[in-house]
């Protein structure tokens, strides 16, 4: 593809744009080549970045959360690039000063039905960089038993899906799988007899029986808008995308407290946290806890690829291990450190050599216990909120990953590159 490119002197912008027609036929072919080669290896974000002078334009792709780089196109095409992917989602080509966003429908120009969010974003040296994420256009929910909870996770989340009223969160950074575990957990209850609403930017998984809408900051219909119309078509069940703001927040625990079961995510690092961020954003601590079920925290570390080799950890490493895991609570596990086994990965053809394949959850789940809501109306300090979680059975990510690695699934280094404590 890129032997066609030749690589002359210093491109001008302005000319190079203007060549950025449907004849060049090129940059059109490998910008539908990237984007078709990115789908085929799920790559869930594709950046191109040009770079001023004569140094290459790099395309990299981040796939399984870990970036790396796919190709490398002359300098010459710096221009020509980011302009054909502005025309594909209709922008302003001609503003290379500030960042602009938009969306690609890419069946009008390949072979393949799947949407592509943009960003351009300008950088140094007049040039503009574009990250495309890739959205899972039309997936269906993964299968609740799929989602790698540990039984009581899994048990404690189930009974709170299924109570008539209430307010389940689930909590993580950007590109954690928040938005797949709720359509898990919602796919559970979704039947004839349950009205559900959802609100979403974007909608990325479809789910029959869902009546799903697309919220739009721009003209005013933003999350909060979306939750009170919701709220006068009659539901049983609402989930909010994400709860960004006090109203939104407020409105959220106002319906769980009318008897609907609410749905939501939040961008913090810790279930404990949650709680006294939504406390920060000036929640009523007393709706506030009369209204919380449940607030699962979670991480997406990648999976060890079938071609892992088992060994047995050596005794410091061991210690340490069980230093992490919090000595006391490792005890309460009655796992025998000496039977524990641990699994590193090697690489294979199948997983490119990383020793890596797919990825898997790590969760933490607090439960709205009556202990619990009693320190969350007294505004407790985060460190009680902890110690009330952990007695109410809650293992935090680290340990959940520590265990998972010792199923095999993960290895510590994934695990500690995800989570802190």
């Amino acid at each position: 593809m890129i032997n066609k490119l030749d690589a002359t002197d210093e491109p001008e912008i302005e000319q190079e744009s203007s060549k950025v027609s449907e004849q060049d036929s090129v940059i059109v072919q490998l910008v539908n080549k990237i984007i078709i080669d990115a789908v085929q290896s799920k790559v869930s974000d594709i950046h191109i970045e040009p770079y001023p002078g004569k140094d290459d334009v790099i395309v990299r792709y981040r796939v399984d959360g870990r970036c790396k780089v796919y190709q490398r196109i002359p300098y010459k095409y710096k221009y020509a690039i980011p302009s054909r992917i502005k025309i594909m989602c209709g922008l302003d080509i001609s503003e290379r000063r500030k960042p602009q966003d938009g969306k690609i429908d890419f069946k009008k120009f390949g072979p393949l039905d799947v949407e592509l969010r943009v960003a351009t974003v300008p950088t140094a040296g007049q040039l503009e960089d574009v990250v495309m994420r890739v959205l899972a256009s039309g997936e269906a929910a993964l299968p609740y038993d799929k989602l790698g909870l540990t039984e009581r996770n899994s048990k404690v989340l189930l009974q709170c899906i299924n109570q008539p009223y209430g307010l389940v969160l689930v909590v993580g950074p950007t590109g954690s799988g928040k938005t797949t575990t709720l359509h898990s957990a919602i796919s559970v209850i979704n039947t004839p007899e349950t009205k559900i609403w959802t609100a979403e930017d974007p909608v990325e998984i479809t789910q029959r029986g869902l009546r799903q809408v697309q919220v739009h900051p721009k003209i005013g219909f933003t999350f909060a808008a979306a939750l009170r119309s919701f709220l006068r078509a009659d539901p049983d069940v609402i989930m909010v995308g994400e709860m960004r703001d006090q109203e939104t927040a407020e409105i959220g625990v106002e319906s769980s407290l009318t008897g609907h079961l609410v749905f939501s995510t939040l961008h913090t690092n810790s279930a404990p946290e949650t709680v006294t961020r939504l406390l920060d954003m000036e929640l009523d601590p007393f709706s506030f806890s009369d209204a919380i079920l449940c607030i699962l925290a979670q991480r997406l570390c990648r999976r060890l690829c079938d071609c892992k080799q088992q060994y047995q950890p050596e005794r410091k490493e061991l210690e340490e291990i069980i230093m992490e895991y919090g000595v006391e609570d490792f005890k309460k596990t009655g796992i025998n450190p000496a039977e524990i086994k641990l699994w590193k990965a090697v690489g294979c053809p199948k997983c490119g050599d990383s020793g890596y394949k797919g990825r898997l959850g790590i969760h933490e789940l607090l439960e709205g216990t009556d202990q619990m809501k009693a320190l969350i109306k007294r505004k407790s300090e985060i460190e009680q909120i902890r110690k009330q979680a952990i007695a109410d059975g809650m293992t935090t990510l680290k340990q959940d990953g520590i265990l998972k690695s010792f199923q095999g699934l993960t290895d510590l280094k994934e695990v500690r590159k995800v989570c802190i404590k």
